[in-house]
């Protein structure tokens, strides 16, 4: 019975070691940061938009030089940089976990009229589900196609990670997402309602189509981070090789 125990003990921990591990980044998209991120957007959906950071730097752009399936964040200066992480803690829970109060918080995610009547959970969860804040009061990727609350593609730390289209910005404010995933990404950075990843070189990337919608197959009701990461891992795989004909250059993004 103890023998038992103790396997059964390390079978489980050994399990939950595995899942708490960032994703391999594939040699193909690792060239693609590499080689994008010094490079000007040669097919830009809409610009004039700032990372938060600095205001006056309206030149961040949602492109699509990836693939005309993609779209991601971008600004040509500075030698050429994609995003930040500023953390999102709007929808259920909202002050839970390390959300804190900041007055910024809303008490509702944009698509939470969708996760409500298709998915049996009253919101999404900044502290479990892992969303990106994608589009702005001047910019709505649906319009070039991205479906809310499809899988989205985000390198970060350099890892790989997979997350949802589950909010937007007003304004002009772009590289944001759930606390849940600034987790994943800056474990050991504090991440917090008060405190995000300030550096930008976070590549998002959102695919247009609704194929790229994981619906039922994602575990909308999830207990943890993982559990919902792993239940959309799969799409995600699906999607991050969409732009395959660049010649990969390099395993490791720098």
């Amino acid at each position: 019975m103890h023998l038992l125990t103790t396997l059964l003990l390390s079978t489980t921990t050994t399990i939950t070691t595995l899942l708490a591990t960032a994703y391999s980044i594939p040699p193909n998209l690792s060239a693609l940061y590499n080689k994008h991120k010094s490079k000007p957007c040669l097919h830009p959906l809409a610009t004039g938009f700032h990372d938060g950071q600095n205001p006056t730097d309206s030149t961040f752009t949602y492109c699509s030089d990836l693939s005309n399936k993609s779209i991601f964040l971008h600004s040509p200066t500075l030698g050429g940089r994609y995003d930040n992480m500023d953390i999102d803690c709007d929808g259920a829970n909202s002050h839970g976990g390390n959300c804190g109060y900041d007055e910024s918080i809303q008490d509702q995610t944009s698509f939470k009229d969708l996760v409500v009547s298709q998915y049996g959970i009253p919101d999404l969860d900044a502290n479990i589900h892992p969303y990106v804040v994608f589009g702005n009061t001047d910019y709505d990727p649906q319009r070039d196609g991205m479906w809310p609350l499809s899988v989205m593609v985000v390198v970060c730390g350099n890892q790989l990670f997979y997350g949802i289209w589950g909010d937007t910005a007003g304004g002009s404010w772009t590289g944001e997402a759930s606390i849940a995933l600034a987790k994943l990404c800056f474990p050991d950075d504090g991440m917090s309602g008060d405190n995000g990843h300030v550096g930008d070189d976070v590549l998002y990337i959102g695919f247009v189509g609704r194929e790229a919608v994981p619906g039922g197959r994602a575990n909308w009701k999830a207990g943890s981070t993982w559990e919902f990461e792993e239940s959309i891992r799969g799409l995600g795989e699906r999607f991050h090789i969409i732009p395959a004909n660049h010649n990969p250059t390099n395993s490791k993004v720098s």
